[in-house]
């Protein structure tokens, strides 16, 4: 059996690029998750990688398995125990050959993997540095440590939240796909209830 996997960090992103190549008789992996997030812990690479099935799998990147080195060789690692063929389509590369590990794929994912990393890194680091900045202008938005928040002024700042929680989704599935944590959820539940 043949399976696309495609990841997404948040629900706004579009899919569109990762379905371009798509095949009829693959089966669909969808996480909208971080790519910081272990692919193990994933919804969808939980079920990817519980398919016994599974012969070969499609990514888009490599960076869509994940934005950590080691976590992503443990995913290779888990497809060659398997038997499982992994390709990378922007690429045009294959992890096996006539059933034995290709050594230029292990090579290059190795580099695009350890860049993958480094770019979240990057940017993880100019995320702080604007902070930095912003606070030293007198301009940072974010709430001061300690303060509370009144219940309207919650309720105005998560509407994607209310949206997915009248729609009948869980506390965790609603807090994947707002792109918020599972607290913020639960505290978001708390205030439409009363």
């Amino acid at each position: 059996m043949k399976a696309r996997y495609i990841r997404i960090s948040t629900p706004d992103q579009k899919l569109e690029r990762q379905l371009i190549k798509q095949h009829p008789d693959e089966k669909i992996y969808i996480d909208v998750i971080s790519g910081s997030v272990p692919f193990d812990k994933r919804p969808g690479g939980q079920k990817l990688l519980q398919d016994k099935d599974l012969k070969y799998v499609t990514v888009h990147a490599i960076d869509r398995l994940g934005r950590n080195l080691l976590d992503i060789l443990t995913t290779l690692q888990h497809f060659e125990d398997h038997g499982t063929k992994l390709k990378v389509e922007n690429l045009g590369i294959e992890s096996l050959v006539d059933g034995k590990p290709n050594p230029a794929f292990k090579l290059i994912i190795s580099v695009l993997a350890n860049i993958a990393e480094m770019e979240r890194n990057t940017m993880l680091e100019r995320q702080r540095e604007g902070i930095e900045l912003a606070r030293a202008k007198g301009k940072y938005k974010g709430r001061v440590r300690g303060s509370i928040e009144s219940r309207e002024e919650i309720l105005a700042k998560y509407p994607t939240v209310i949206k997915r929680l009248k729609e009948g989704h869980s506390l965790r599935n609603t807090a994947k796909l707002s792109d918020v944590s599972l607290g913020t959820v639960q505290k978001v539940k708390g205030y439409l209830q009363e």
